[in-house]
């Protein structure tokens, strides 16, 4: 991959099973929108991706479904409206508006 320190991969999480304890000392994970997965590039991390049937992506592959899926969700938020709701209401009713995220 070109970035040596994390791979970037989409798959969906299955639950239990999907990260296991090992995993969990093997490398370091963390799941974003749109099944988006981030690791800590090394071959156990690889082992998980194949495992799990994930697919690779690049880091500006990964970014852009991310992003995608922030906006979709920040526009769902945005038309979302109750005639004569507060935006405290509105919320309680929805919680917060989602927020840009970037991966590392």
């Amino acid at each position: 991959m070109a970035n040596d320190i994390y791979n970037y991969s989409v798959m969906t999480h299955t639950g239990k099973g999907f990260i296991t304890h090992e995993d969990s000392r093997n490398f370091w994970i963390s799941g974003y929108p749109a099944d988006v997965w981030v690791a800590t590039d090394c071959r156990e991390s690889r082992h998980w991706v194949a495992r799990n049937n994930g697919v690779s992506k690049t880091k500006a592959e990964a970014q852009t479904l991310v992003t995608n899926d922030v906006n979709a969700a920040k526009t769902a938020w945005d038309d979302n409206n109750v005639e004569g709701e507060s935006s405290a209401e509105k919320i309680a009713r929805l919680g917060p508006k989602a927020v840009d995220i970037a991966i590392p």
